[in-house]
C-alpha cells in the first residue's frame, strides 16, 4: 500500500526560482555574506549578488540568449558559480552542470545532447571545454572564461556590461531550469528536466528538516555542479540567508582549516569524507567546535561510521537520500528528529511513497512493528522531474502513469515510516557520490585486444562503492591486473576508473544474454 509523509503539507509557491529565492529581504540581510570564497576569502553579500545575477542575465540576453536557451557551466564551486547559474534562471535559459573531471568527449556529448548556445568555464578547465565546444561546433565566443582568457569573455565583462535583465515569462510548471545528467537506473547519461517548480518545491519540502537558520556558516565542498549541491546546499543556503563558504575542490588540509577559519556550523558532505572524519589524525589538529550539523548524502553512509563522527566532533549527524531525478531530496531526517543512524529518515513533505516487491509487482505493507519486507523503492511528489531530455522511453520507463518515480533501490520501511535503503536494483555505481554506469566501463574494457568478455559491478568499502572489474582473458593473453586498470584510466573521466580487477574463465549470463550481476557480487564476498 502506498504511504503518504507523516509531515504536513508545505505551501509551494507559484513562482520562479528567482523570485522565489530573492523576491523579498528581510531588514539587514541584503547587507550580510551570501558567498566567501575560501581561497581568495573574498565576499559577495546578498545585495551584491542580486546586483550580478541581474547583470549577467542582461549579458547573456545581449548576447543571444533567449527564454528556454541552455547554457552549460563547467566549473568548480565558487561565488561566480552562483551568480552565472542564477543569472542564466533570472535570463529564462536552462543551465546544464557539467562534471569539472570530465574530458573533452564527455562535455561534448552533454554539449550536443542538451543543444547548448554557451558554455562557461574557468582558466584551468579551458583546455578540455575549448576541445569541446570545436567539437560541437561552438563559437570561442560563445565560451565564457569566468576568471578570464585571451580570446573569451569574462564574468567581469559580462558585469561591466551593465545591461538590464530581460523581462521573461516563465511558466514554472513546465519551463526548465536546469538540466543535470544522470544514468538513471541502468545506461549512459540522459538529461534530467528539472522545472522551476520542481526546485521550489524542494528546496520548501527541505526547508524544516534541515534546520538551518540565518546565523549558520555551511561550507560548500560538494559540487554545485551536482543537484545535491545546487539544490541542498546553494539554493538552501540562499533560502535561509545562509552564509555559504565555497571550496573548488575537496583537500583534507584545507577543509579542516577552511571550517576553522570560517567557523562554519553547518556542512553538508558525502561518505568518504565522514569516513575521514571518523579516522584521520589530523581532525585532532584543527578546531571544529563551531560545528553543531553534519548532512551526508549522495551514496549510503555506514551507521556505525556516522555514529563515530557524531562522536568524535559532538554533533548531530544524519543522511538523506534522493535522485537527480528528484530534485534531489525525497527523504531526510528532520532536525528534531531522533532516527537510526542507518536510516535516511522520513518521506519529505507533499510526497507520497510505495515499496513493490520487484518480482510480484505486489506493494509491501506498513507494518504495524519493526520492519517490512523490502522491495522497490516509488516516490511520487512535486520534486518529480519532467522527464528525460528527449527519451520519452526511459521516461515512461522511470515514471509510472500514476507518477510515481521508479527510484531502482531497493528499501524497507518501519511503522514509522522511516526508510532504510538495503540494496540496489539499479545497476548504476556510486563512486564518491558520481553515477558510473558499468555498461560504460564495459565498453570500454571489450575494446582491449586480450579481452574476450567483461563485467563491471560496484563493490562495497567503507566509504561507499568502487568500480570491480571481472575479466576473462583471450587464450595465451598475459595481461595483468594493473595493465586493465591502465587501460581503462587512460580512456575515461579520473572518477570512472575501475579500482579492482579479478580474473575469471567466463561471466555468467542468463539465457537472454543478461549479466548477472548478483552472481557476481556473491563471487566478490566469497
Amino acid at each position: 500500500m502506498s504511504f503518504a509523509s507523516p509531515h504536513p503539507d508545505v505551501d509551494i509557491p507559484e513562482v520562479p526560482v528567482h523570485r522565489f529565492l530573492f523576491g523579498t529581504f528581510e531588514d539587514g540581510h541584503l547587507d550580510k555574506p551570501a558567498l566567501i570564497d575560501d581561497p581568495t576569502s573574498s565576499i559577495v553579500t546578498y545585495r551584491r549578488l542580486l546586483d550580478e545575477i541581474e547583470a549577467v542575465a542582461g549579458a547573456l540576453a545581449g548576447r543571444g540568449l533567449g527564454s528556454g536557451d541552455v547554457v552549460a557551466i563547467h566549473a568548480p564551486n565558487s561565488p561566480s558559480f552562483a551568480v552565472v547559474l542564477h543569472g542564466v534562471l533570472r535570463a529564462g535559459g536552462t543551465a546544464t552542470t557539467i562534471n569539472v573531471l570530465y574530458t573533452a568527449g564527455d562535455i561534448a556529448a552533454q554539449l550536443r545532447d542538451a543543444s547548448a548556445k554557451f558554455l562557461v568555464t574557468v582558466d584551468a578547465l579551458l583546455p578540455q571545454a575549448r576541445s569541446a565546444a570545436h567539437l560541437v561546433g561552438m563559437a570561442v565566443e560563445r565560451v565564457i572564461v569566468l576568471d578570464g582568457a585571451p580570446g573569451h569573455p569574462s564574468l567581469r565583462e559580462l558585469l561591466d556590461q551593465r545591461l538590464s535583465a530581460p523581462d521573461v515569462v516563465i511558466d514554472p510548471r513546465t519551463h526548465t531550469a536546469v538540466l543535470p545528467y544522470s544514468s538513471g537506473t541502468t545506461g549512459r547519461p540522459k538529461g534530467v528536466m528539472l522545472t522551476h517548480h520542481n526546485l521550489v518545491a524542494n528546496v520548501c519540502q527541505i526547508a524544516k528538516p534541515t534546520g538551518i537558520r540565518d546565523s549558520d556558516r555551511i561550507l560548500a565542498v560538494l559540487p554545485f555542479f551536482h543537484i545535491y549541491g545546487l539544490t541542498a546546499l546553494l539554493n538552501a543556503a540562499l533560502y535561509h540567508r545562509a552564509t555559504l563558504v565555497t571550496m573548488p575542490r575537496f583537500d583534507l588540509a584545507d577543509f579542516l582549516g577552511a571550517i576553522e577559519r570560517h567557523r562554519c556550523t553547518y556542512l553538508l558532505i558525502a561518505p568518504p569524507v565522514a569516513l575521514a572524519l571518523a579516522k584521520d589524525p589530523s581532525v585532532d589538529l584543527h578546531d571544529l567546535s563551531s560545528v553543531h550539523t553534519i548532512c551526508s548524502g549522495a551514496a549510503p553512509l555506514d551507521g556505525a561510521l556516522a555514529q563515530a563522527v557524531a562522536t568524535r566532533l559532538a554533533c548531530r549527524v544524519y543522511q538523506g537520500y534522493g535522485m537527480s531525478e528528484l530534485s534531489p531530496v525525497s527523504h531526510t531526517v528532520g532536525v528534531d528528529e531522533d532516527a537510526p543512524a542507518d536510516s535516511v529518515g522520513r518521506p519529505v513533505a507533499n510526497t507520497v511513497n510505495k515499496i513493490v516487491d520487484p518480482e510480484t509487482g505486489i506493494e509491501v505493507a506498513l507494518p504495524e512493528n519493526g520492519r517490512s519486507a523490502p522491495g522497490e523503492l516509488w516516490v511520487k511528489g512535486p520534486n518529480v522531474m519532467a522527464g528525460y531530455l528527449g527519451n520519452e522511453a526511459e521516461t515512461r520507463a522511470t515514471i509510472d502513469a500514476e507518477g510515481f518515480l521508479h527510484t531502482g533501490d531497493i528499501a524497507v520501511v518501519d511503522s514509522d515510516s522511516t526508510i532504510y535503503i538495503v540494496d540496489r536494483l539499479k545497476e548504476l555505481i556510486k563512486y564518491k557520490g558520481y553515477q558510473v554506469p558499468p555498461a560504460e566501463l564495459e565498453a570500454v574494457l571489450l575494446g582491449h585486444p586480450m579481452i574476450t568478455d567483461a563485467a563491471v559491478i560496484g563493490v562495497p568499502t567503507e566509504a561507499g562503492e568502487v568500480p570491480k572489474a571481472f575479466v576473462v582473458r583471450g587464450h595465451g593473453a598475459e595481461l595483468s591486473e594493473d595493465a586493465v586498470m591502465s587501460f581503462v584510466a587512460d580512456r575515461v573521466s579520473p572518477h570512472k576508473k575501475v579500482r579492482q580487477v579479478e580474473f575469471i574463465e567466463a561471466i555468467p549470463k542468463s539465457a537472454a544474454g543478461k549479466i548477472l550481476r548478483k552472481d557476481l557480487r556473491a563471487l566478490h564476498r566469497g
